[in-house]
């Protein structure tokens, strides 16, 4: 398959969010690309499914009214489909935490880059995974303000 053309004048966003937060954290990105005159759309994925997830975030691309540019963080490099498979995506750009086939989150960073921050993943409580509440500032969120990071550690989305 070819390449995505290059965005031009493609005015539609869709933003979608990695594990264990959900979409708000794109709140800053959105005020900007908004102000700019983008359409944004922020996907919500319930992060239980990576074949939901996928169907999600298509279901986004697929209600813009004209082209997309893709921007996703972290596990959403694995739940959003390649822009150049998808019908009107134009451009994409992702962040990604994606295991291969056979990998786990744990296979991924039990080896990372000298001083590289590593999740604090906990043991898996019923098929879910939680980032320690203490670490979760410093280790997820260390380029955001203490009180949002903190927010943002209590309200974080178990992640299947």
């Amino acid at each position: 398959m070819s390449q995505p053309s290059q965005p031009g004048n493609v005015r539609n966003v869709v933003l979608v969010h990695g594990g264990w937060v959900d979409g708000s954290g794109w709140e800053g990105v959105y005020k900007a690309l908004k102000k700019s005159g983008y359409a944004v759309t922020i996907v919500q994925e319930a992060t239980t499914s990576l074949a939901d997830d996928v169907a999600t975030t298509k279901r986004a691309i697929a209600s813009q009214n004209g082209p997309v540019i893709l921007v996703g963080h972290s596990y959403a490099g694995r739940s959003s489909p390649k822009p150049a498979m998808i019908r009107g995506c134009r451009a994409g750009v992702c962040r990604r935490l994606r295991p291969d086939r056979g990998e786990s989150v744990s296979t991924l960073i039990k080896d990372p880059v000298p001083g590289a921050p590593v999740p604090p993943i906990l043991p898996p409580v019923d098929g879910y995974l939680l980032l320690d509440k203490a670490k979760f500032p410093a280790s997820f969120a260390g380029d955001v303000n203490p009180e949002k990071a903190a927010f943002m550690a209590d309200s974080q989305v178990p992640w299947a």
